[in-house]
């Protein structure tokens, strides 16, 4: 039997610090760690982390949302280790799903867990929203101003080539084409 650790964190900025340590406290034998957005389904160390296990194995993460952020994914996860005789943990919550409280109590989590998150989307949409009707500009700064962009249909209706508009103006093809096709 082996106790088996899955930490993750959305960014790279954040720390896996505190997973890890509250991880290697309950003794984990092997422990998987990235630095993923739960969202994506691409989560290259938990597909490995799901392979590894074993019957009579234990996964073990500190909450609900390192695993997953969808109640769909997280049953999903859960049967796949059912399915395989591997019990599972939640540190933080409390949570044995070898036990029938524990089952009850994961699916409730699991549930809070993805409204907060949808929480958090309407709330970001909101701002933005906000933040556009206060006229904030989002995206990348332009590179040229309006008056370098005459200059560059300006030269380029004179025969410059696009290779040197490139070099001339710090621009891929794809830019200087985009900007030359601008009425």
């Amino acid at each position: 039997m082996a106790i088996v650790g899955y930490a993750r964190v959305s960014s790279t900025g954040q720390s896996l610090d505190v997973q890890l340590d509250k991880l290697k406290y309950y003794q984990c034998d092997k422990i998987y760690q990235e630095k993923k957005s739960g969202i994506t389904a691409n989560r290259p160390e938990l597909k490995k982390c799901l392979d590894y296990v074993r019957e009579g194995d234990v996964l073990i993460i500190t909450k609900l949302d390192r695993l997953a952020r969808s109640t769909v994914d997280l049953h999903n996860i859960l049967q796949q280790l059912n399915d395989k005789g591997v019990g599972f943990r939640v540190i933080d919550q409390s949570i044995d799903t070898t036990t029938s409280t524990g089952k009850l109590l994961f699916g409730i989590l699991a549930s809070i867990a993805e409204f907060e998150t949808e929480l958090r989307k309407e709330r970001q949409m909101e701002g933005i929203k906000k933040a556009k009707n206060n006229g904030v500009a989002f995206g990348r700064k332009a590179k040229l101003t309006d008056i370098q962009i005459e200059e560059l249909r300006y030269k380029r209706s004179n025969g410059v080539l696009i290779k040197d508009l490139m070099a001339n103006y710090g621009l891929s093809k794809a830019s200087v084409y985009r900007l030359l096709s601008i009425t």
